[in-house]
């Protein structure tokens, strides 16, 4: 892969830095992203919800009334579905939503997430994210700078206290380390600011 502008927080060039072509410029698989993305979204389900059935709703023990002679329809319990508070017809039950996807392809999904990031130039390297204090006006002043204008994920080889504090009220942002990065974070991002060392830490793994 060619060469990319490495820029500092002032979002001014210092040097060059070379993206495996191996993980930042493969040949995106949407299917596979697809597949990780559903993973994502599934696994991240709690499958709490429950409703009750006609037997386990409380009371509706007796016969409302007997079978035959009373001109009404015939009833065997008040906690039948059509009685009030009687149990519920096809309602949910808890369920394990989660699914499960082999190494490789969790693997391919990265990657083609990464370079679809890096070959439509919307990944930025900095040579660091070292933010003098925790206040998010100094973030922002730094993604003005890198001329971050819409959601952005910033990925670090190390997370700090200043870096927390100044983007966690930053709506548009998600920051991770290099060993969290994973598809549905990169996919779901317009932008991503990574810094070198971030890179190789995620070239290490991947490649």
């Amino acid at each position: 892969m060619e060469k990319i502008n490495v820029l500092n927080i002032k979002g001014e060039k210092v040097s060059d830095a070379k993206l495996s072509e191996t993980v930042w410029s493969i040949e995106p698989n949407d299917a596979v992203i697809y597949d990780a993305l559903v993973l994502a979204r599934n696994n991240s389900r709690q499958g709490t919800s429950d409703t009750k059935t006609r037997s386990e709703v409380s009371g509706g023990g007796r016969k409302p009334w007997r079978q035959k002679g009373t001109g009404r329809a015939r009833q065997g319990s008040t906690r039948a579905p059509h009685w009030i508070k009687g149990g519920i017809v096809f309602g949910p039950h808890p369920r394990n939503f989660d699914k499960k996807m082999n190494r490789k392809e969790r693997r391919l999904a990265l990657k083609s997430a990464l370079s679809y990031k890096a070959i439509e130039s919307k990944l930025i390297v900095v040579d660091n994210f070292t933010l003098k204090d925790g206040k998010t006006k100094t973030a922002k002043e730094v993604l003005d700078k890198l001329g971050i204008t819409k959601n952005v994920l910033i990925v670090v080889d190390e997370l700090d206290e200043n870096m927390v504090l100044a983007t966690r009220n930053l709506n548009n942002v998600i920051l991770l380390e290099a060993n969290e990065v994973n598809t549905y974070d990169v996919i779901a991002a317009e932008q991503m600011i990574i810094t070198e060392k971030a890179v190789k830490l995620i070239e290490e793994v991947l490649v």
